[in-house]
């Protein structure tokens, strides 16, 4: 049985669109109504959250009646994964119909003027990451081997994550992502390497996801948390702590837009 078919015989709804949750935002899932919740761990060939701040689980419920897919965790390469089991669960929901991605993370402000806690729309992206999810052979019956990455994330759904915004007073930013491999934070050296090639915001994640999700046809939605201004911003050090407890604080605002933006997608 493949991850998909496990999948759908263990739900009751059938999502079109699904949000991967970062690192402290896991708690949007267990606010669905009527879910169906599948560990990683029961899926064949889902690969299993180590990070802390991940859950590890796929929940299927719904906003106001209209069906949606959480992932409350991702794995990153920095756990020992390839860039090919990082996008795993991407290939596994497009096997069930979703044909919409929201992807959150906690990220690092390189953008001087961002501040801890605020929200920032993913216009484009940088990958440090050294891997890719496409790299091998190409599933033709996926998408194309040499993929446009023009519009990597939908310009039509940030504008509706804006107007979705507005309505609960936010002014939400966009801003270029760099993904790097980790686990370790960047030295500021890097970070002022990232602000010259102009990355505004780091991070762990989100790259490999965007490339498979766009290799399959799906559009996607980029949601950064800044949970920290980056290495040699303020002189501080950083702390995976203060990481999660900021992504907590900034939880209920994230799912009052998720709330908001997911059905208009």
């Amino acid at each position: 049985m493949t991850a998909a078919e496990f999948i759908e015989s263990r739900i009751t709804l059938r999502p079109r669109i699904a949000v991967v949750l970062g690192s402290g935002l896991g708690d949007f899932a267990d606010k669905l109504d009527n879910p169906s919740v599948v560990p990683y761990s029961d899926i064949p060939g889902w690969p299993r959250s180590t990070a802390v701040g991940h859950a590890g689980k796929l929940v299927v419920g719904a906003i106001d009646g209209f069906p949606v897919a959480a992932l409350a965790g991702r794995v990153h390469l920095y756990e020992g994964y390839t860039a090919q089991q990082v996008v795993f669960g991407i290939r596994a929901l497009s096997g069930i119909g979703v044909d919409s991605l929201v992807l959150t993370n906690a990220a690092g402000g390189i953008n001087p003027g961002y501040k801890p806690g605020q929200l920032v729309l993913i216009s484009d992206h940088i990958n440090l990451l050294g891997q890719n999810p496409l790299t091998g052979p190409n599933d033709e019956s996926l998408g194309p081997r040499f993929l446009d990455m023009t519009e990597a994330y939908s310009k039509e759904y940030r504008e509706i994550a804006r107007a979705a915004g507005k309505e609960i007073g936010l002014d939400l930013t966009e801003g270029v992502y760099a993904a790097v491999p980790g686990p370790n934070y960047e030295t500021p050296a890097e970070i002022r390497y990232l602000r010259t090639i102009g990355a505004d915001l780091v991070g762990m994640s989100t790259v490999p996801e965007t490339i498979a999700a766009n290799h399959m046809g799906m559009k996607v939605l980029g949601i950064s948390c800044v949970t920290n201004l980056a290495a040699g911003v303020t002189g501080e050090k950083l702390d995976h702590e203060e990481v999660l407890k900021v992504g907590r604080e900034i939880a209920g605002t994230m799912a009052d837009l998720l709330r908001r933006v997911l059905p208009r997608l």
